[in-house]
């Protein structure tokens, strides 16, 4: 081989390379960026107090993982396991039912013929790029008029209808539900609840699973809205519990500890249901991709 063609043959071998190594120290970051803070919550999370102040986080001394958990558990008299099951009340439940509309009302604007209905699809897709913040005030604003503030409703109600959740229920109704079944099925004599529940909704399983992760994401780290509508902490989530945990800490530094660990124990739901439903997740997101 001559000079000039090994020449010709390692110069589009360097951008490549390049390239690769400039995504990869991307990735790398990215991945430092997101892994370092939840390595800190681990480390902390084992620590007591002296320890966290005096920044002896990464060393193998002053273990009381045990003790903080009894602690958190303990903290205002077990008050941390109320705000547990009041957010998985609001997440898992609210998520459910809010995936189910969803998917329901995406089906509905797929499938069916009616007066203005791109119109009204445009109307969820401005709804999409909403602010949740913004929606605050008018929420609590309704809730007053209907005597609903401090309640369970307040906070339950809003997280059922979600925008973007429609709009994947659309695009999932539109990669994995051909119209040749539901004729099939409406020629066997199955009505359209009959079709829907019994065919389309099997068909959507993996969408469903997805919106419900998202759902159950996004209610879960919810905090702007029950701030606004509680005043009773028997009714917080942990987010808004741990919040007040914190404002706390500034005059009790006995509460750190326990934001640490009740911070670390906040984030398993997540990490499980993302976990146990991967799979119907990952092929969710991959609908339409290939016809």
């Amino acid at each position: 081989m001559s000079a000039s063609t090994a020449s010709r043959t390692a110069s589009p071998l360097r951008p490549r390379l390049l390239g690769r190594s400039v995504v990869n120290l991307v990735v790398g970051i990215s991945v430092l960026y997101t892994l370092l803070p939840v390595l800190w919550l681990v480390l902390a999370s084992t620590k007591n107090r002296d320890a966290l102040f005096s920044s002896n986080v990464l060393s193998l001394t002053d273990f009381s993982f045990v003790q903080n958990l009894t602690d958190l558990f303990a903290m205002d008299g077990g008050l941390y396991g109320r705000w547990y099951g009041n957010s998985l009340l609001y997440a898992v439940l609210g998520a459910a039912l809010g995936a189910l509309i969803s998917i329901a009302c995406g089906y509905a604007f797929d499938k069916y013929r009616f007066a203005h209905k791109e119109k009204l699809f445009g109307l969820v897709l401005a709804a999409v790029m909403v602010p949740q913040t913004v929606l605050a005030l008018p929420l609590y604003l309704m809730a007053s008029g209907t005597g609903l503030v401090n309640t369970f409703w307040a906070v339950f109600i809003p997280v059922l209808f979600n925008p973007f959740g429609v709009y994947l229920g659309r695009i999932f109704s539109q990669g994995y539900v051909p119209d040749e079944v539901l004729e099939a099925a409406r020629m066997d004599g199955a009505g359209e609840l009959a079709a829907y529940f019994r065919v389309a909704l099997r068909m959507l399983g993996p969408g469903l699973v997805t919106i419900f992760l998202f759902q159950l994401t996004a209610i879960w780290n919810n905090f702007f809205l029950p701030m606004v509508m509680l005043s009773d902490q028997d009714l917080y989530p942990v987010s808004l519990g741990l919040y007040s945990w914190n404002s706390a800490a500034s005059v009790s530094p006995e509460y750190y500890p326990v934001v640490i660990m009740g911070s670390l124990l906040a984030v398993v739901p997540l990490i499980l249901a993302f976990a146990l439903l991967q799979r119907f997740w990952r092929s969710g997101l991959t609908a339409g991709a290939v016809k």
